[in-house]
């Protein structure tokens, strides 16, 4: 146990903190219960999703701005492809947009590596084009989603053996979330390509003489980006049951989580545990200040600052890093 938290303190650390912060609103609301935290569960999907895509790519040494928008794209063009149309059509649509989001993320990174031009700007620039070409799939809030993926992230996973009161704090959208991300994060890591990654955001020269297909590396570490981002594109329809254009709160979260989640913003440093429970965190946070009956605004801005003060904490701690 002792070796555990030596080696994980950081995601120890935020997991109390959220238990910290769970106590704190059953306190606040009493009533607090199962259905409550499946609607947070549910809040927080498409937004680990997204924390997934940001975290491959700053752990590969980028930064990807184009998320939020790939999310809004993905998201439209799934409603707008379900919409009237036969539940059975949706299991086309699905791997459709799974891989139209690869595709987008590999472009991202084609970009970035054939035109030498900074991360942080080709993914700004893709950003606008994203969020138009959403506007151009759905120019306003609508579409559809098949019911039997709606129903993925409703309700609740019996399991046999275990007391129906334990079996009720165990929601379908945790249970998805967790697949889904262990699908693809666990194969990543064990793989030539998950070390490839880390090797070129620690020092993407050393990489290179040691043998790191550099390019290939970065160009596959963007296209998972994109895989996961047509995740968070889907479970938004999911959640909704339509798609909108207009991308949410989703980039300065994605950033803040993977910073506060223990990722270093130099890269090749952090894994995919601890942004997820800053997710968590962030999202509880948010529960309890609207539960505080706080002005929305007011609530906003906390919102805001916190991130805010995260992200600056973590570009403190890389300018550090690279001055010593």
């Amino acid at each position: 146990m002792m070796r555990f938290l030596r080696q994980h303190g950081w995601v120890a650390g935020l997991f109390a903190l959220f238990v910290v912060l769970f106590i704190l609103t059953k306190i606040i609301q009493p009533g607090y219960g199962a259905g409550d935290f499946g609607s947070l569960v549910r809040a927080v999907l498409p937004y680990a999703f997204v924390v997934a895509a940001q975290t491959v790519v700053v752990i590969a040494g980028g930064i990807d701005l184009s998320v939020a928008s790939m999310m809004a794209l993905t998201s439209v063009t799934a409603a707008s492809m379900m919409a009237g149309a036969s539940e059975e059509y949706a299991l086309f649509v699905v791997p459709f947009v799974l891989a139209l989001g690869f595709a987008l993320g590999a472009l991202n990174g084609i970009l970035i590596v054939v035109t030498r031009v900074p991360d942080i700007v080709v993914t700004l620039a893709t950003l606008f084009m994203l969020q138009g070409a959403a506007l151009l799939v759905l120019g306003a809030p609508g579409g559809g989603a098949a019911e039997w993926l709606k129903n993925l992230i409703i309700g609740t996973v019996p399991l046999p053996g275990i007391p129906d009161g334990l079996t009720t704090w165990i929601p379908k959208a945790l249970v998805l979330m967790v697949v889904l991300l262990c699908i693809v994060w666990i194969p990543l890591m064990r793989s030539r390509l998950g070390l490839s990654i880390y090797a070129i955001g620690s020092n993407q020269l050393a990489a290179f003489r040691s043998g790191v297909p550099v390019a290939r590396t970065k160009i596959l570490a963007y296209a998972i980006a994109g895989l996961f981002g047509a995740m968070g594109g889907l479970s938004l329809t999911m959640s909704t049951g339509i798609g909108a254009p207009i991308p949410g709160p989703y980039l300065l979260a994605s950033v803040a989580a993977v910073v506060l989640g223990g990722v270093a913003l130099g890269g090749g440093k952090g894994g995919l545990l601890g942004p997820i429970v800053a997710v968590f965190v962030l999202r509880l946070v948010r529960t309890d200040l609207t539960l505080l009956a706080i002005d929305p605004n007011v609530t906003a801005i906390v919102e805001g600052t916190i991130m805010v003060a995260v992200v600056m904490f973590g570009a403190f701690i890389v300018m550090r890093s690279r001055s010593s």
